[in-house]
């Protein structure tokens, strides 16, 4: 299979480019990177979350978020900042922080998703 038909295949009639999964205890986040019937690329950030009916029964809560090209750039700006405050107010010792390592959030890249 040539190089062309491979790419074809990866990108397959859903539009879906890439995909990460993040498991983060009751949650799970899905990073989709999708193309448009135009080529254009757009993110889908989705949350879910397992929850139990009342019958004991599991069931899962989504939540989506569409990110288009044209607001990638703002969208990173946005969030490295929010978490460069959250790294500041850890330091200070205001609030507890989670993890020792400050700096896990310092890095941030669309290109990762």
């Amino acid at each position: 299979m040539n190089l062309k038909a491979e790419e074809e295949m990866e990108n397959d009639k859903s539009g879906e480019v890439y995909s990460k999964v993040v498991r983060a205890g009751k949650r799970t986040y899905f990073f989709d990177v999708k193309s448009t019937k135009g080529n254009d690329l757009y993110i889908t950030l989705t949350e879910s979350k397992k929850t139990f009916n009342e019958d004991g029964r599991d069931n899962y809560q989504k939540h989506k978020i569409f990110l288009y090209k044209e607001d990638f750039e703002k969208f990173r700006e946005g969030l490295e900042d929010v978490l460069s405050k959250i790294d500041e107010l850890r330091t200070e010792g205001n609030f507890n922080s989670e993890t020792s390592d400050t700096s896990a959030y310092s890095a941030v890249s669309f290109e990762d998703l």
